[in-house]
């Protein structure tokens, strides 16, 4: 018996080698081994006779051999293979007919008939009651995923395995039953307890996502709070493109002013350049109150950086301003916050004050800004003009000139 037995374990274990394609990760030579390993435990807890035991050992090994073919109908290919290692081997023929018939009977929905059957079926589905039963079943979801059969989803896929153990499958014999049935009860309720673990947390979900949705559309702190926190970041922005405005101002008139000063100035002496006094005098004059308005608008105003304990309890001042509390303390202003926050009309007070004296500002800023960009435009003109008309018309310009030179 050992001889041929150990002979099909070599030729199962070469021919799922060598034929059987990658994408069978549960129908594989490692399953075959463990329907083998199973079907041993049984016949050790059973009255079996040796050559029942060879039979069904034979059965084990060959019953999955037709995958190399394909899924379909592999039992009737598994007996082929089976037909084919025996060809040679001179085997009995009635022990032949038996091992067939237990091939078949592992067929999904057959009923066993004898004994030997019964111990192939529950051999055959013993995962069922193995501690490594979770991994073999994600095994063969993704099996048949890759084969195209069936592309389960996580809930389908415990909902097909609620079916399979409490309606579909059953051990036949009083080994399995005895030895085999509590644990797979226990991998049931598992599949049960991690069941209503989802269904609870996807409950408290669905709980939470609807309080959320009933609390943005019947709360409207949310929508303030964007609203508050999006004109800040706006009026942010304009000042920063306010003041970027100035600086280019402020470095482009006093270039102006640089390459004039050591460039053309110096050079108004000489009688020949007279003409050019008043050109550059135009030109200087203009770039320097450019400049000047460009600073007033990027100054900043800071008021005296105190406040007293009445202003804050008769909620006269803005906390959110830095020129209202730089010169306090920390524990004071720390203070003084710990007793606004919990009043929230009076933070939305602060922070619409805030907003609007952000505005003010902002006002100012593009204020000098117009009239900054209106002095540089009108000097620029006016200077262009009176170069023009300096060189053509050099005497005229000198007269022009020569009194201011005098002077």
């Amino acid at each position: 018996m050992k001889s041929i037995v150990k002979k099909a374990e070599n030729y199962v274990f070469d021919l799922f080698k060598n034929e059987l394609p990658k994408t069978f990760l549960f129908h594989n030579f490692l399953h075959t081994q463990r329907v083998v390993e199973s079907v041993e435990e049984i016949c050790k807890g059973s009255d079996i006779s040796d050559d029942d035991k060879e039979i069904l050992l034979l059965s084990a090994w060959f019953h999955d051999t037709g995958y190399i073919k394909g899924e379909e109908n592999h039992e009737e290919e598994s007996i082929k293979i089976l037909k084919t290692f025996l060809s040679d081997k001179s085997y009995d023929e009635i022990k032949e007919e038996k091992i067939k018939s237990c091939i078949r009977a592992t067929k999904l929905g057959q009923k066993p008939e004898t004994v030997l059957e019964e111990i192939l079926k529950d051999a055959d589905s013993s995962h069922l009651a193995k501690k490594y039963y979770g991994e073999v079943s994600e095994l063969l979801r993704q099996e048949l995923s890759l084969q195209g059969a069936e592309d389960y989803s996580s809930v389908e896929w415990r909902e097909q395995n609620l079916k399979l153990f409490t309606k579909d499958h059953r051990y036949y014999t009083r080994y399995a039953i005895e030895n085999w049935e509590p644990e797979k009860n226990k991998n049931l309720l598992s599949i049960v307890k991690k069941g209503k673990k989802r269904k609870k947390k996807r409950q408290k979900e669905d709980l939470k996502a609807r309080l959320k949705a009933k609390y943005k559309h019947e709360s409207p702190e949310r929508g303030i709070q964007t609203l508050y926190r999006v004109t800040l970041r706006n009026h942010i922005k304009l000042s920063d493109i306010a003041d970027t405005k100035a600086n280019i101002l402020l470095s482009v008139n006093a270039i102006i002013i640089s390459l004039a000063l050591a460039n053309l100035i110096p050079k108004l002496d000489a009688p020949s350049n007279r003409h050019l006094m008043i050109p550059s005098l135009i030109l200087v004059l203009f770039s320097v109150a450019a400049i000047i308005l460009s600073i007033m608008s990027t100054q900043p105003k800071v008021t005296g950086g105190e406040f007293t304990k009445d202003q804050v309890r008769n909620r006269k001042v803005n906390l959110l301003f830095f020129g209202n509390f730089f010169k306090m303390p920390y524990e004071k202003y720390q203070e003084a916050i710990d007793e606004v926050i919990t009043d929230k009309s009076y933070v939305y007070k602060m922070l619409t004050k805030d907003l609007y004296l952000l505005g003010v500002v902002l006002q100012r800023k593009y204020k000098l800004l117009k009239i900054t960009y209106v002095v540089f435009t009108i000097g620029i003109i006016l200077s262009v003009i009176a170069f023009i008309f300096a060189f053509a018309n050099v005497e005229l310009a000198e007269k022009v000139a020569e009194p201011i030179i005098s002077k």
